[in-house]
């Protein structure tokens, strides 16, 4: 069985504002100091995947869409168990909403041998759309199930748990297939050991250009982008301190109570 699984490297989601900046002009965020990881839930897809290898057989591929940076996300990947990867660099691709991903990952998945099963991430962790899943799946041509936190393999079958209001839903889908992964308590990513790490900076990655995919720029570059970002910034939070004084816990407690009073709190 062969393991399609979709990363996206973003600015590690746990920093601090202060850690980076927002380019005003190109209006998206600028790493700074801000360390870059793998979306949470792309984490999550991809010990899905490696769990299905070491339970089915078969080989897990990974690909993200980036610059030469992204190289680290892939690294990490592989040395979480995935067995190639494939790098597509964004120096041509000028839009970057979910369609557009989706559009690009799908011709760079179509240039793998024949995949069974492709994973992604219930959303990313910086934006959110949540959209790439479904709409890789319709640029493949496969069905596609999301918010899936776990399945299994039964021949040419695939049989997924789905998320749904009030429980889980069982849904079984033919291969190939998109699914979108979240997070359970059986698939938190695992951390890769050190000869794990070692071993995937040995490992080659394929590097593909949208030029090499063959999309022009009708489907990759600014003609394609069809949406655009107004505005980006980072929310200024301000806060205020004040003492309550008193000679005595009970004093103190009424000119709380007092002050909360005159700001209509209580």
């Amino acid at each position: 069985m062969h393991i399609a699984v979709c990363v996206k490297q973003i600015l590690d989601p746990e920093i601090s504002p202060r850690a980076f900046k927002i380019d005003p002009v190109r209006k998206e965020a600028v790493p700074g100091s801000g360390s870059l990881v793998i979306g949470p839930f792309d984490l999550n897809a991809l010990e899905v995947a490696v769990q299905l290898k070491e339970r089915y057989g078969g080989r897990v591929t990974v690909l993200t869409l980036g610059s030469e940076k992204a190289k680290e996300a892939l690294r990490r990947a592989l040395a979480m168990g995935a067995d190639a990867a494939v790098l597509i660099d964004d120096g041509q691709v000028a839009a970057k909403e979910p369609s557009v991903t989706a559009r690009v990952l799908a011709a760079a998945i179509r240039r793998l041998d024949s995949v069974d099963l492709v994973l992604c991430g219930r959303q990313s962790g910086e934006w959110d759309f949540g959209q790439v899943g479904a709409l890789l799946a319709e640029e493949l041509g496969m069905p596609f199930v999301p918010f899936v936190p776990r399945l299994e393999v039964d021949g040419q079958v695939l049989r997924l748990e789905r998320e749904a209001e009030g429980g889980l839903a069982v849904v079984e889908a033919p291969r190939p297939c998109v699914a979108s992964i979240t997070n359970a308590n059986d698939n938190v990513p695992r951390l890769p050991k050190v000869k794990d790490i070692m071993m995937a900076n040995r490992k080659p990655i394929t590097t593909y250009t949208a030029a090499d995919l063959g999309l022009g720029e009708a489907e990759a570059g600014d003609a394609a982008n069809r949406l655009e970002v107004l505005e980006l910034f980072i929310p200024e939070v301000k806060s205020e301190c004040e003492f309550v004084e008193g000679d005595s816990g009970a004093e103190k407690g009424v000119n709380l109570a007092r002050k909360l009073v005159e700001r209509k709190v209580i």
